[in-house]
């Protein structure tokens, strides 16, 4: 799954998921182009020969900006993945309007902020592939997450549709909806949490950033050439 020439642009890549998607495709051959809110992380991307911009995907004028460094610097833009996101957990009662708002704005909003000022030079490349990060909270719901889970079942709906837009001029996007993966957002399970949970799991564990990292980089290189508008649970069986 070689990713020489191509141009990828990974939000939320300078920790958990998003960054090892970053490294993997970076890894294949890919010209990087990242986005964080850490500006020491940052560094190390630029380290790396990457592109890293510090864009708030809430914000139209600075993805637009982001699109536009990314075009003078390489010309192009063939693989965009959608990670960047966050949790404000807290039962519907105690979820205060800005709780509600951050998250539908980060999660969802920032998918299509990124999205529609990327498409554009993908339909005049007549090319293109697009990852949206969703998570099994978005297909299944959860105690607790009410805004969590909007966000991320909007990410879904947002995504096929989008798949149905641009299939003619050969633009392919998916959708991956992780299960209980390895990073800094499931770190604050208690150890009862981590145990419960491993119950529900049929692998009877809890996935890596790699595991996602795998199967994004599988649907954004050249294997794929006929999957879109899917959503592909990457959770151990978790919702089967």
């Amino acid at each position: 799954m070689n990713m020489l020439g191509k141009v990828a642009l990974i939000t939320g890549a300078t920790r958990g998921i998003g960054k090892a998607i970053a490294e993997k495709l970076h890894a294949n051959g890919a010209e990087i182009v990242v986005t964080g809110r850490n500006p020491e992380l940052l560094k190390l991307w630029e380290a790396k020969g990457a592109l890293a911009v510090s864009a708030d995907v809430t914000q139209v004028s600075e993805v637009q900006n982001l699109i536009e460094l990314t075009l003078k610097k390489y010309g192009k833009l063939d693989v965009v993945v959608n990670n960047a996101g966050i949790t404000r957990d807290g039962l519907l009662m105690r979820t205060s309007d800005d709780d509600w708002n951050q998250v539908i704005s980060t999660n969802l909003t920032g998918v299509f902020n990124v999205c529609k000022a990327a498409i554009r030079p993908m339909l005049k490349q007549r090319q293109g592939k697009i990852v949206n990060i969703s998570s099994v909270i978005g297909v299944s719901g959860n105690a607790g997450q009410t805004n969590y889970a909007a966000s991320k079942a909007g990410v879904i709906g947002f995504s096929k549709s989008l798949a149905k837009e641009v299939a003619g001029r050969n633009i392919l996007v998916n959708i991956v909806a992780p299960g209980y993966i390895d990073t800094d957002m499931t770190e604050a399970l208690t150890e009862t949490q981590r145990d419960e949970i491993i119950k529900m799991i049929p692998l009877k564990r809890t996935g890596l950033p790699e595991d996602i990292a795998s199967l994004v980089n599988f649907l954004v290189s050249d294997e794929n050439k006929y999957i879109t508008g899917q959503t592909i649970h990457c959770d151990g069986g978790l919702v089967i």
